[in-house]
C-alpha cells in the first residue's frame, strides 16, 4: 500500500476538476501513490500519467456520441490496454458514464475493486443500467442528497458524500481586485454568461446569449449603458474552441462589453445575475448565491430522443435538488433571446425577485453539504473511501 497505482479517469471538465482535488487529497494520505488514466491539464500537472487526454473524448448529447464513436472507442481500447497491463490497486471512475460503465465491465474482469465518484443519472434516464452497475461497481459515491436513497433501494452500495463544490471557499478578493485581474471596470453591472463547458455546447448555447445582451443594453440606455457581460471558458477547451467563441462575440458586434476569462467561479461570484448552460455550473451558481436562468440546447434529435426517455420533473440541478422550480428553465424551441431577458430582468432589479431565487438557492446550497460530523470535506471522504478499498 505504501506505492499504490490508482487508476484515475475524467473525461470532462468538471470531473476533472475533481479528480484534480482527489489526486490532491490522495498524494497528502498516500504520499507514495502514482496515477494512471484519463485527464485534463490539472491532473497531468499533479502527476497522473495519462493514458488519454480527457479533451480528446468529451463530446455530448446522443447524435454527438455516435459521431465520434471511432475516435472515443480508439481511446477506450488504449484504457483497457493499460488496465491489463498495469493492473492497479483501485479504480476511481468520475462521471463520464457513457464510457465509465464500460471500464467498469473491464476493470472489475481484471479485478480491480471499482469505485463511481458522481453517479450516472440513472434516476433520469437508462435504469435498466442499474444492473451493470450492481454487477461491477463495488462502490458508488453520489453527490446528490436523493441519489443514495435511489441506489439503495435498488442494492446498490452507494453512500452521499456531498457536493465537492460545496466545500469550496468563496473565491478571495474583492470585486476590485477580480476587475484589476481581467481588464473589467469595477463601477460596471455585471451579467454572467455561461454557455458550457464544451465546444457543441458553445455553439449551441452561446449565440441566444449574444443576443441576449444585446437586447439588454439596447431597451434601457441608462442602465443598458452600464451592462458588460462575463464570459468564462472551460480550461478543457482547445485554444482553437476559444478563437471561434470570440469571433462569435465580434461578429455580434459586442467585443467591448463581452469579456472572455478564465475564472468561472469568480465570475459568478461577482456577477449581479447569470445565464447557465444546464450543467455543473448552475450548481456553482447556486453555491455562490447568484441568481440566474437556465437554458440549454442541444442537436434537434437528441432532444426529440430525450424527450421520450427522460424522466424527471426539471431540467436543472437545482431544481430537482429543491424539488420545486426555484430558477427558471429555458430549453431547446423555449430559449430564445427575448425569453432570456423576460426572466433574467426582474433578477437584476426586483428587489422582491432576487431575495426570494437567493432564499431559495441558501436551501439548496444546505442540501448539498454532507451532514456529518467530521468536518471532512467531500473530497477527504472519497480519498478514505479509496484507502479503505486498497486496504
Amino acid at each position: 500500500m505504501s506505492e499504490p497505482l490508482i487508476f484515475l479517469s475524467a473525461g470532462e471538465a468538471s470531473g476533472e476538476h475533481y479528480g484534480a482535488l482527489l489526486m490532491e487529497e490522495l498524494k497528502r494520505s498516500l504520499p507514495g501513490a502514482r496515477f494512471l488514466g484519463m485527464g485534463g491539464e490539472r491532473m497531468a500537472a499533479l502527476g497522473c500519467e495519462r493514458v488519454v487526454r480527457s479533451e480528446d473524448v468529451a463530446v455530448m448529447g446522443i447524435t454527438e456520441v455516435i459521431r465520434h464513436l471511432p475516435r472515443i472507442y480508439r481511446e477506450y481500447r488504449r484504457l483497457k490496454e493499460a488496465i491489463r497491463k498495469r493492473r492497479p490497486a483501485v479504480a476511481v471512475l468520475i462521471d463520464f458514464p457513457d464510457v465509465h460503465l464500460r471500464l467498469a465491465v473491464e476493470l472489475h474482469r481484471a479485478g480491480v475493486p471499482v469505485i463511481f465518484f458522481v453517479s450516472p443519472q440513472l434516476w433520469a434516464w437508462k435504469k435498466r443500467r442499474i444492473h451493470k452497475v450492481k454487477r461491477y461497481v463495488d462502490r458508488m459515491l453520489v453527490i446528490f442528497p436523493f441519489e443514495e436513497p435511489f441506489y439503495r433501494e435498488r442494492g446498490v452500495n452507494a453512500t452521499f458524500v456531498g457536493h465537492p463544490l460545496g466545500d469550496l471557499p468563496l473565491p478571495l478578493g474583492t470585486r476590485e481586485e477580480f476587475a484589476a485581474r481581467n481588464g473589467l471596470d469595477a463601477t460596471k453591472l455585471w451579467i454572467g454568461l455561461l454557455p458550457g463547458s464544451r465546444a457543441r455546447e458553445i455553439r449551441l448555447n452561446l449565440p441566444e446569449m449574444l443576443r441576449a445582451a444585446a437586447l439588454l443594453c439596447g431597451q434601457d440606455s441608462g442602465q443598458g449603458a452600464q451592462m458588460e457581460f462575463l464570459l468564462p471558458f472551460a480550461p478543457t477547451l482547445s485554444a482553437a474552441d476559444r478563437e471561434r467563441a470570440q469571433a462569435m462575440v465580434d461578429a455580434m458586434g459586442a467585443g467591448e462589453r463581452v469579456h472572455l476569462l478564465t475564472d468561472a467561479r469568480g465570475a459568478l461570484r461577482h456577477a449581479r445575475a447569470s445565464v447557465v448552460a444546464s450543467g455543473t455550473a448552475t450548481v456553482d451558481a447556486a453555491l455562490m448565491g447568484n441568481p440566474f436562468v437556465v437554458v440549454y440546447r442541444v442537436s434537434r434529435l437528441t432532444y426529440a430522443i430525450a424527450r421520450r426517455v427522460v424522466k424527471v420533473p426539471h431540467v436543472a440541478m437545482v431544481n430537482l435538488v429543491a424539488d420545486r422550480r426555484v430558477v427558471p428553465e429555458l430549453i431547446q424551441d423555449n430559449y430564445s433571446a427575448e425569453k432570456v431577458v423576460e426572466y433574467l430582468r426582474p433578477l437584476l432589479e426586483d428587489e422582491v425577485a432576487r431575495r426570494q431565487m437567493m432564499r431559495e438557492l441558501e436551501e439548496v446550497r444546505a442540501k448539498l453539504r454532507w451532514d456529518g460530523n467530521s468536518g471532512e470535506s467531500a473530497i477527504a471522504r472519497v480519498a478514505a473511501i479509496v484507502r479503505e478499498t486498497i486496504a
